[in-house]
């Protein structure tokens, strides 16, 4: 115990969801590299183990501070997402930041009277929910914990601000956790937590490998989108992490610069 105190008195904790592919692995990664400690979560615990491995490669045991904690969560199982941060606070006995990234697009391209109820219903319970649960479990330990205090960074989208064609559950959701950020950034004031979002743009994942091929557009063409390096979104969440708490990110677009965001819709 005392061995850990040392540890937490060193190094701050962050807790990534979505840890396991994309953005919150590189995040992950460029945390790690930073000193922080991670605790990762995630739903497949071979995709996390190598998001683990990954830091411990590329920074070093040592970079990592004390350690990187795996834990496969579903974040929209409220019992699971108290045992994973029950697990953290038992590994580090603190919490410093939440990235709060894990998401889902869902069944892009179906039109809205077409889209089944259970494909909504998984998009609002992953994006919206699951993000309300692991704020809400962040919250209640930043609040309990001495010193009190820390940061929430919710991974939001540029569909928080346009949609793409075919994409309400998508963008409903992104739309409902900027009021979520907005919310947490004031019910946090009285306790020391900050809470900000990160609204990313084509950045290069899986999960935006189609912008490759060719997505539809507002116009009814179909195009090829550019994309940017996920580690430039990466960089973005660890300026926004290491900043005093007296000091706020609110709110963050990234995005490649020729991506047809602006005017689009």
């Amino acid at each position: 115990m005392n061995a850990m105190r040392e540890i937490n008195s060193k190094h701050k904790i962050a807790l990534v969801t979505g840890a396991g592919s994309g953005i919150g692995r590189a995040v992950s990664l460029a945390l790690g590299g930073a000193g922080w400690s991670l605790v990762l979560a995630g739903r497949t615990a071979s995709s996390l183990t190598e998001t683990a491995e990954g830091v411990a490669s590329a920074a070093g045991a040592s970079a990592a501070g004390g350690g990187v904690l795996v834990v496969p969560t579903d974040v929209t199982v409220p019992e699971e997402v108290d045992a994973l941060f029950a697990a953290a606070r038992e590994r580090y006995g603190r919490l410093d930041l939440l990235f709060n990234n894990a998401g889902t697009f869902g069944p892009g391209g179906v039109p809205v009277d077409e889209l089944p109820f259970s494909a909504w219903r998984k998009v609002v319970d992953t994006n919206l929910t699951g993000t309300f649960l692991c704020a809400q479990a962040a919250f209640r330990q930043m609040k309990a914990q001495d010193p009190r205090g820390g940061r929430i960074i919710n991974n939001g989208s540029v569909s928080a601000h346009a949609p793409r064609p075919d994409s309400i559950a998508y963008t409903a959701t992104k739309h409902a956790v900027t009021g979520l950020t907005k919310s947490l950034s004031l019910d946090g004031r009285a306790y020391g937590i900050a809470c900000g979002q990160i609204d990313v743009g084509n950045a290069a994942t899986d999960m935006t490998e189609r912008m490759r091929r060719g997505v539809p557009q507002a116009n009814g063409e179909v195009a090829v989108e550019p994309v940017m390096d996920v580690g430039d979104v990466a960089g973005v969440v660890t300026h926004m992490a290491e900043l005093p708490l007296s000091a706020n990110v609110q709110f963050a677009t990234v995005m490649a610069t020729a991506m047809p965001l602006i005017g689009r819709g």
